[in-house]
């Protein structure tokens, strides 16, 4: 694989040289350049022609945001946000990913060296790697109509790239949608402020996952993150657990995790993997599998990074490949009851 060239975009000598850092022993990146705001990065960007870029959100003379939405439109290129993990930061993590970012990391205090930056190089690569998303208007997508439970469980796991294929995939979603359990790697802050942003978005009632939160139709919960895991009780109705612990599968919150708890509910569960880097839930859709549910894995071609997916297709954890497209459509399905399984998915089509 040829060596990925990597272009670093931050005002901040010290989180330029931890990003540096943490690069320099990967035989699989090379840093040819830094600029500290975005003048000077549009510059090294003609000279240089780098395979992907880390960028600062906040900087001086133009906001991060701001060169990235005027990059993607006029030079397409992968991007990795830097943002404090504020409340102000977090809500432009969720904008950048909105405008093309493949993905968007915390950004550690500057006295948290040696955990800063542990994940970038593997992120880098996979971002280098990964499928842009075009800039052009996105189908409308509506709530499905005509949607009869029939009992079933729906938890999903989603990475890079999961922000965009999750308010895609939830978009149709009907407001008495399946009991529906997400797991999605993002630090915390940035997990609150994507639920507050779908909260406004869907059908269903959304929130983030708390204790002893009952799954019923026409709620989504989403793992919070932080110090906890989402795992499932068992009971009538199942309900929410959070659990402490080390990470598992390189993450927490962990989708594996979440899938093996739910083995208790067999054939009453529908798993779902989304776009995502590494392997994290193919072992744990494995065992659900096993358990007698039905999982289903993001195809290639729809995938920002097609790791997650293809780990649980190629060691059979899910028995076929959807495109995201289709993936609201195939999931309602398999939770919609015989007599009223053919649903509607009004305008779908009709451009923003």
């Amino acid at each position: 694989m040829p060596v990925k060239k990597v272009l670093i975009v931050d005002d901040s000598a010290t989180i330029r040289h931890l990003i540096r850092s943490s690069i320099a022993n990967d035989s699989r990146l090379q840093v040819i350049g830094e600029a500290a705001d975005p003048y000077e990065a549009r510059e090294k960007i003609k000279l240089l022609n780098p395979d992907v870029l880390t960028l600062d959100v906040e900087m001086p003379r133009m906001n991060g945001l701001e060169f990235l939405e005027k990059l993607m439109r006029l030079r397409p290129m992968p991007v990795v946000m830097v943002s404090t993990e504020t409340h102000k930061g977090s809500a432009a993590a969720l904008e950048a990913l909105s405008l093309g970012a493949v993905e968007c990391i915390g950004k550690p205090r500057v006295e948290t060296t040696a955990e800063a930056f542990w994940n970038l190089p593997d992120l880098l690569v996979a971002a280098a790697n990964a499928r842009l998303r075009t800039a052009c208007p996105r189908p409308k997508r509506m709530p499905a109509t005509g949607f009869n439970w029939n009992g079933k469980v729906v938890l999903v796991g989603s990475s890079t790239g999961g922000v965009d294929a999750l308010e895609t995939l939830l978009s149709e979603f009907p407001e008495n949608c399946p009991p529906t359990v997400i797991t999605q790697h993002m630090p915390e802050t940035f997990l609150a402020s994507f639920a507050a942003r779908l909260q406004r978005q869907i059908a269903p009632q959304f929130a983030l996952a708390s204790p002893q939160a009952p799954l019923e139709q026409g709620r989504v919960y989403l793992a919070p993150g932080g110090a906890y895991h989402l795992a499932l009780t068992h009971g009538e109705p199942a309900r929410c657990k959070l659990v402490a612990g080390d990470k598992r599968s390189g993450h927490r919150p962990s989708v594996d995790v979440l899938l093996e708890s739910a083995q208790f509910l067999g054939d009453r569960a529908v798993g779902v993997l989304l776009t995502g880097m590494g392997r994290d839930g193919a072992e744990g859709m494995m065992m659900l599998r096993h358990a007698g549910a039905r999982c289903l894995a993001q195809d290639e071609a729809s995938s920002v990074v097609y790791g997650m997916p293809k780990a649980a297709l190629e060691t059979g954890a899910a028995e076929r490949a959807v495109p995201l497209e289709a993936m609201a459509g195939e999931i309602l399905s398999l939770c919609s009851s015989p007599q009223r399984a053919t649903l509607a998915f009004a305008t779908r089509e009709r451009a923003v």
